[in-house]
């Protein structure tokens, strides 16, 4: 049995996007949003949950992004509003897009973008997955949003999602605009690309540092650019991963909520500053209300374990179980989902 990690490590020079484009799912093509799950909004209705694209500009990149607001919203009013960082590989119209939806329905603005490089957002190289971009994203959408008409500055929360929840407690070190902090099924993107998913590769560090150095060089000398992940992926070999993240995701992504935008791609040179970064490291800085979800039967969970250990200094954290779920559940599946939210809705009412 081929090991996902062998699967996850290949480096590729080109990006298959044929493939992806061939499984796009058919609602992102009926959906004029392009949003993939389920319950998306189709129209704006009058009175009803609208979704508004916006784009806006964060250290030169153009962003693209998806605002939500509430029923009956009224510019003249002001509401708590959350962002929400989607996670690696994702993008807005999938399951960021879906807890954004959800959230404004209990009736908060929120906030879904496109990571820098990634998604539609502007930037080069694409698949860019450098942590400091992933943070600065978080921080700019704080920018974005305390200015929008109706949003309450002082009533601003955030949600993370998978590798966005990592970048999310990072962010919330430094940046106090984010006044209620929650995550669901954190992934710390740092600790897995250093070590691997379950620590299984602790000892090719060094031999994996090697090669994001060369691709880097390689970059900078003009040649091309290297891709660690993948860009496409055969049922049988997704039939054959042994890890629940890894077997889910890739049906999650390439073929039950598959985007044109969306890929398990990242330049390698990325990993430089992923190996050498940890979404735990100074988490003490964070001194806000937490929240963090995670399914019962993740396999990633031990991340939220340790992160949630860790974050000694968070006010009122808790730690909420979603029984029976693994990872890739608590994107989609409706009775997570709704656990999820009603979960979210009370922590926010307290916090914000």
């Amino acid at each position: 049995m081929k090991n996902i990690t062998s699967i996850i490590a290949v480096a590729m020079t080109t990006i298959a996007t044929d493939t992806v484009q061939a499984q796009y799912h058919q609602k992102a093509q009926q959906n004029p949003y392009s949003l993939v799950y389920d319950g998306a909004i189709t129209s704006n209705i009058k009175g009803e949950v609208n979704i508004h694209p916006v784009s806006y500009k964060l250290n030169g990149i153009d962003i693209a992004a998806n605002v939500y607001t509430p029923a009956n919203y009224d510019a003249s009013r002001k509401y708590p509003a959350i962002v929400v960082a989607h996670p690696n590989g994702g993008v807005k119209e999938q399951t960021a897009g879906l807890y954004g939806q959800r959230l404004a329905e209990a009736g908060y603005i929120t906030l879904v973008a496109d990571a820098s490089c990634q998604g539609g957002s502007g930037g080069e190289p694409r698949h860019t997955d450098k942590p400091q971009y992933r943070t600065e994203d978080i921080k700019g959408m704080a920018d974005f949003i305390t200015h929008y008409p109706g949003v309450d500055s002082d009533r601003l929360g955030a949600l993370g999602i998978c590798g966005g929840g990592g970048y999310t407690l990072k962010a919330a070190q430094s940046d106090k605009r984010l006044k209620a902090v929650a995550t669901l099924s954190m992934f710390n993107s740092g600790e897995v690309r250093r070590n691997g998913f379950q620590n299984a590769q602790v000892n090719t560090v060094e031999e994996r540092l090697q090669q994001a150095t060369k691709a880097r060089a390689q970059e900078v000398a003009g040649g091309k650019i290297i891709y660690a992940g993948v860009a496409s992926i055969a049922d049988e070999e997704i039939e054959k991963t042994s890890t629940d993240l890894y077997r889910e995701g890739l049906m999650y992504y390439y073929r039950t909520h598959a985007h044109p935008n969306s890929t398990f791609l990242y330049t390698m040179s990325s990993l430089m500053d992923l190996m050498t970064w940890d979404a735990t490291d100074q988490i003490e800085l964070l001194n806000q209300p937490l929240l963090m979800i995670a399914g019962s039967k993740a396999d990633s969970k031990y991340m939220t374990d340790e992160a949630f250990r860790k974050a000694t200094n968070a006010k009122k954290k808790e730690l909420f179980l979603l029984d029976g779920a693994t990872h890739i559940e608590t994107y989609w599946k409706p009775e997570y989902v709704k656990s999820a939210v009603a979960k979210l809705v009370n922590f926010y009412q307290e916090n914000l």
